[in-house]
């Protein structure tokens, strides 16, 4: 059976705006280590941060956040 992995694209979508994780992290009113942990999958952020951080980067929630299939 395969394992479903919530995955995200947020390093590209803050490298496309330019912005430090410290930057998005003040943004956002988290620690610039909770981006690198969400960036590196080690941490899922709750909906509700998760929506700031779209908002933030001005993308739709499916730009940003998917689910992949794992073996």
């Amino acid at each position: 059976m395969k394992d479903i992995v919530f995955q995200n694209k947020l390093r590209v979508a803050r490298a496309e705006k330019r912005i430090s994780q410290g930057e998005l992290a003040e943004m956002v009113g988290v620690s610039r280590q909770t981006i690198s942990s969400i960036e590196n999958n080690q941490f899922c952020p709750s909906a509700k941060l998760a929506l700031l951080l779209c908002i933030a980067l001005e993308k739709k929630f499916e730009e940003i956040f998917f689910f992949e299939e794992e073996d």
